[in-house]
Order: structure tokens, then C-alpha cells, then sequence
């Protein structure tokens, strides 16, 4: 008799847990839409702002990205874009304004390029 008394217990217990689980509204994760091509707005290197006469980041929407005759794949993990190939992984810093931040290490120290997304508006180009 006893043991029965617990079973019933233990099955309403989860039979609760799952329909609370059920009714629970859940919440989708939210995806950030960053494909499009960005052109090189700047760059810095030892310290200094320069114009920049990169080739534009393309980021696909099928999550491929090209870079400077590189290509691979991407993901959009927080405020970060995840690059990577084969070989190479690295990541660039999602920031305001359509922009993404990629530091890295060069022949002439730390790296910083800016690239913004150029949006087509009314027949017009322009930086947003």
C-alpha cells in the first residue's frame, strides 16, 4: 500500500513537470542578420588611422563569407562573426552602425580594420 501511495506520488510529480514544461512559452533565440559586403572603412596599424584599399568583406547568407581571396564559413556567436577555413578560425567584434571590427596580428604589429555594411536606399548608396 505504501509503495503504491508513492508511485502515485512520484507520477503526478511528473506529470506536473511536464505540462508546466508544456505550458512554458519558449523563447526563440534571436539571430542577427549580419550578411552583406562591407567595404573597408579604416585601418590602424602601430597606432595610426589609415585609409583603407582592402578588399570588402562578403558575408553570404548561406554563412560562407570571402575576404581577400580567402573563403570559409561563419557564425554568428553573440557580438562576435566567427571566421574560419580548413586551417584558420578567427573572430571579429560586431559593433553599431553596421560595422565589424577585425584585429589580427601582421609584419607590422596589431591590426585593426573597420569594415561597414554599405545599405542601398532609394536608388541611393550610402554608409549606415
Amino acid at each position: 500500500m505504501g509503495h503504491a501511495r508513492v508511485g502515485l506520488a512520484l507520477a503526478r510529480c511528473i506529470a506536473t513537470a511536464a505540462l508546466v514544461l508544456f505550458l512554458t512559452p519558449q523563447s526563440k533565440a534571436q539571430t542577427v542578420d549580419v550578411s552583406g559586403r562591407y567595404q573597408c572603412a579604416q585601418a590602424k596599424m602601430r597606432g595610426k588611422v589609415i585609409p583603407c584599399k582592402a578588399a570588402p568583406l562578403i558575408l553570404k547568407n548561406d554563412g560562407h563569407f570571402e575576404l581577400r581571396g580567402w573563403e570559409g564559413s561563419y557564425l554568428v556567436n553573440g557580438q562576435w562573426v566567427e571566421l574560419s577555413d580548413s586551417l584558420i578560425k578567427t573572430r571579429a567584434k560586431i559593433e553599431p552602425g553596421h560595422k565589424i571590427v577585425l584585429r589580427y596580428y601582421g609584419k607590422h604589429g596589431l591590426v585593426e580594420m573597420t569594415y561597414e555594411r554599405r545599405v542601398a536606399e532609394m536608388g541611393k548608396t550610402a554608409l549606415s
